[in-house]
């Protein structure tokens, strides 16, 4: 009994530390400032930008409009359409050029490659982004003004740029919570934002390193158990000890899920990265301890923090459990999980998210039961990881009124 009790009282102790970190983040970056460092000569840098679509050719045309409508006039637009449908294309711009590989690709790392593969000349940044996203008009000018200040690595913000069915704003709340928690705070600490997937700029050959990399050449044979290519990146990234920028005013638009069935089938491509992911959050935090890097160390904190429904149901079991073998630790891990769940409201107030997002709060025991779900389909990701259908059809006009 002892040694159970023992046990209880470690792992309630771990769950208890990380559902008050978020707060904790939260807390102390409200006492920080950003000051970008302004040089005497700003450079105007040049942009590759990288769209990957892949079999639905149209919904990238928001965002091919989008950027080419922005006023840092420096870039190039390289959309890799794989296995798509090229007969109804019909935007042409010499800033523009459109791929179509002769072979299917189906992964996004190999569409990436034949962008840079296919640069009409080198590039000193390049930025990626779903075919979905649509991009403010000052995206690359804020990314612009971060790699001026000499940050290599930029996540700009991804926010939704569809709040019409309670699950797209469930889905949004999810995301507003995780960019305070995730990007904001840690960048404010000074340490690096985690990579959101798109929406991002990093330095032309620190990039072309990290797609030489040995993960992303076995994630090429691996299909869909591949770790994900944000967290390949991130990854890569923080092992150099490189900071990665976060641009609150960079904004990327992004296509919130609309349905369940898509829920469940995007959360668990995203738990089972997650749990690959692990032995890497690990390493990079070892690195930080034995590096005396701040960056290393509470970015490994951040991204091994287990996924909020994960915590929040692990810590209601340890409590009813608590009530046998030790109630105090029962109340620590109550108030623990109040704490974290009023932090979701205050960062979503930080945000200042849109009230849509408000009205979702009473969605969201649906959805996490769909979060759930897909923690069963991880056994089989080739047979049950679908690509997120995207059919939200609109212009950076339309978002922005």
């Amino acid at each position: 009994m002892e040694f159970i009790n023992l046990t209880y009282v470690i792992v309630s102790a771990v769950l208890i530390f990380f559902l008050v970190l978020p707060t904790l983040n939260t807390f102390l970056s409200l006492f920080t400032t950003e000051k970008l460092k302004e040089p005497d000569q700003p450079k105007s840098f040049d942009f590759g930008n990288i769209i990957t679509a892949y079999k639905n050719v149209d919904i990238a045309k928001g965002l091919v409009k989008s950027l080419l409508k922005q006023r840092h006039t420096k870039h190039h637009i390289y959309l890799v359409a794989d296995g798509c449908d090229l007969r109804n294309w019909d935007i042409e711009d010499e800033r523009l050029t459109v791929l179509r590989p002769d072979e299917a690709l189906n992964l996004k790392a190999k569409s990436i490659i034949n962008g840079i593969e296919n640069f009409v000349r080198p590039h000193e940044y390049i930025t990626v982004f779903d075919a979905d996203n649509l991009a403010h008009p000052d995206f690359l000018s804020e990314m612009n003004r971060y790699g001026n200040a000499g940050y290599l690595a930029i996540q700009g913000q991804r926010t939704a740029k569809n709040l019409d069915t309670l699950m797209a704003s469930a889905d949004a709340l999810g995301e507003f919570y995780k960019n305070f928690i995730d990007r904001v705070a840690p960048y404010r600490l000074g340490s690096s934002a985690v990579i959101s997937g798109s929406g991002m700029a990093v330095e032309a050959e620190l990039y072309k390193a990290y797609l030489a990399s040995p993960e992303i050449e076995q994630g090429k044979h691996q299909w869909k158990k591949m770790l994900q290519e944000d967290k390949i990146l991130q990854n890569f990234l923080l092992r150099k000890n490189t900071k990665i920028a976060y641009a609150w005013d960079a904004i990327c638009y992004d296509e919130k899920v609309t349905n369940a069935d898509a829920v469940e089938t995007q959360r668990s491509r995203w738990l089972f990265s997650y749990f690959q992911n692990i032995p890497n959050s690990l390493g990079i935090l070892r690195r930080g301890l034995l590096n005396f890097s701040w960056n290393q160390w509470l970015f490994g904190l951040v991204t091994i923090a287990p996924p909020m429904f994960v915590m929040l149901f692990a810590a209601f079991g340890l409590a009813m459990l608590g009530l046998l073998l030790n109630p105090w630790v029962s109340l620590a891990l109550t108030m623990a999980v109040v704490l974290f769940i009023l932090t979701i409201f205050w960062t979503l107030k930080l945000s200042r998210a849109p009230q849509p997002v408000w009205n979702a709060v009473a969605a969201m025991p649906s959805f996490v039961l769909r979060q759930i779900k897909g923690l069963f389909k991880m056994a089989n990701p080739n047979k049950n990881f679908k690509h997120t259908e995207h059919k939200v059809s609109v212009t950076i006009e339309d978002v922005l009124k």
